[in-house]
């Protein structure tokens, strides 16, 4: 197939786009800076803008789109526009061009009302609920993919929850330098049970979903390696990986949520250089439960994960080591 991979500079894009063209497809990305994927073609530009997305999709056969605003904070416009109306612009280039298959990668956020989540599969996404413009925008983006009404296109949307792995600049490598500057504390003792997925593993998923799209189309599905952990276990083990003493220290999830909303207040008013150190957000996501039932998600997409979490930190220490 020829499949056109949006947001393919990022960490996660890159090895979606990497994992199609080991697969033997004809890929094509589409970002505003180079991907650095050998092997696919680079369309540069942004995914808000319908000319440059109509000549990167034109005679494709499917599209996986990656391309979003992530961020903790930022201008309520700006993940409006990208995540909302950019996925709109993409859906409809692709429709126009006939494509069979669109997959959207979205989070697992798009659910999350503040409470635990345990053991559930994909939960409705709900813009009205979900923490956070990020979240709220990737919901509604959700919605108006699976609303789409297409005779030709299947679309599914895949939830890949915390990815992480050798070269992350998101989570793996903010949790190294906050924890080697003292400034990462856990929230409650850390004991929050939680999922996260391998960046091997997010890749193949989303492929899964690419070539099972027939048997998803219409659905979300939530992408975890399946062995949920106590959050103070994994930032351990990606520490420990980076040669990084471990958080040892813990203040209550009440305080960093009342501390988060006040940052969050004050980061509108004066944004700083890099992302808000705490919001109410990531205190949540920090201190309650968040695991998903993978036996649907296995199924539809006749999938399993290749990379167990201690095989992944084991990657990750040998990639911290080659380095240095």
């Amino acid at each position: 197939m020829i499949v056109l991979v949006t947001g393919a500079s990022g960490f996660l894009g890159g090895a979606v786009a990497a994992e199609l063209v080991a697969a033997g497809h004809e890929v094509r990305t589409l970002q505003r800076r180079p991907s650095a994927v050998e092997g696919a073609t680079d369309y540069l530009g942004s995914i808000t803008d319908p000319t440059v997305v109509a000549r990167a999709v034109v005679g494709a056969d499917a599209v996986v789109h990656l391309a979003a605003k992530v961020s903790l904070a930022g201008d309520a416009a700006d993940f409006r526009s990208i995540n909302i109306e950019g996925t709109r612009t993409v859906l409809d280039a692709a429709e126009h061009a006939a494509a069979s298959r669109f997959v959207f990668v979205s989070s697992p956020s798009v659910a999350h009302a503040g409470d635990a989540l345990a053991g559930v599969s994909a939960e409705p996404a709900s813009p009205t609920h979900a923490r956070g413009d990020y979240a709220r925008t990737k919901a509604e983006a959700e919605l108006l993919a699976l609303a789409r009404d297409s005779d030709t296109m299947r679309v599914v949307a895949i939830r890949p929850h915390l990815v992480w792995g050798p070269g992350d600049t998101q989570l793996v490598e903010r949790v190294v330098e906050r924890a080697r500057a003292g400034r990462l504390p856990l929230l409650s003792g850390g004991t929050a049970l939680i999922d996260s997925t391998y960046i091997d593993n997010a890749a193949s998923g989303i492929a899964a979903a690419l070539r099972r799209a027939e048997e998803a189309h219409g659905n979300a599905y939530v992408l975890t390696n399946g062995e949920p952990r106590p959050v103070g276990d994994l930032l351990a083990g990606i520490c420990l990986a980076a040669g990084v003493t471990p958080p040892a220290w813990s203040v209550p999830s009440s305080l960093a949520r009342a501390a988060g909303s006040g940052i969050e207040k004050a980061w509108a008013i004066k944004p700083g250089v890099d992302e808000p150190p705490m919001t109410r957000f990531l205190a949540e996501q920090l201190s309650t439960a968040h695991w998903f039932d993978q036996r649907e998600t296995r199924s539809v997409l006749d999938w399993t994960p290749a990379v167990s979490i201690d095989e992944g930190l084991e990657r990750l220490a040998a990639w911290y080591a080659a380095s240095r």
